[in-house]
């Protein structure tokens, strides 16, 4: 390598930040699209769970959070549920069946019809949240995926897709991935959630 830690730095700079811009250019109208579905969610009643594997559960946990908490407008707790956190379901199910369905046994008895999944995963390919989907689907729950890449299966699987096309590793598609999350939640906040 010929870069010198600046360098480095500045270079991996200039790609996250080429990924957010060629990201928001083709897909702001499904960012606002993904914000209204998750509202029309929690509007009436239902719920936000969310899924993915690695730096994408801590994505999971992060918006579980700043939508049970707050983000920057004081507001009543919104219901969201971050399928990544429970250790005792996550290793139960991984022993007793597999990894593949720790997400989908979660969304099979925690998921209800009206529901969202945000389904993320870098490559789309993820196995557990691609069932997780597959099972949200038979319970008549929408799906919004955060994937990198050429999208994956989860693409096409998904009723709205928010895809980092550009990214060219996990850190630069979960840095979009990140900026999405906030966007989602404080668009959600200030335009579409009942008073």
């Amino acid at each position: 390598m010929n870069l010198s830690p600046r360098e480095y730095i500045l270079s991996t700079f200039e790609e996250s930040q080429k990924a957010k811009q060629a990201f928001l250019q083709a897909n702001l109208d499904s960012v606002v699209k993904a914000c209204e579905l998750i509202a029309q969610s929690v509007n009436s009643g239902r719920k936000l769970m969310i899924c993915g594997n690695g730096g994408s559960a801590a994505d999971a946990q992060h918006m579980a959070a700043e939508m049970v908490g707050r983000m920057l407008i004081e507001r009543n707790p919104l219901p969201a549920i971050s399928l990544t956190t429970d250790t005792s379901n996550l290793t139960a199910i991984a022993n007793d069946y597999s990894f593949d369905v720790v997400f989908e046994k979660q969304v099979q008895g925690l998921g209800r019809e009206g529901d969202t999944l945000l389904a993320i995963s870098t490559s789309g390919n993820s196995k557990n949240v691609l069932r997780a989907v597959e099972a949200a689907k038979t319970k008549g729950i929408r799906v919004v995926s955060l994937t990198g890449g050429t999208g994956g299966k989860l693409k096409e699987l998904s009723d709205i897709n928010l895809n980092v096309e550009l990214g060219k590793n996990s850190s630069r598609i979960q840095e979009t991935h990140i900026f999405i999350i906030h966007s989602l939640v404080d668009v959600m906040d200030r335009y579409f959630l009942k008073g």
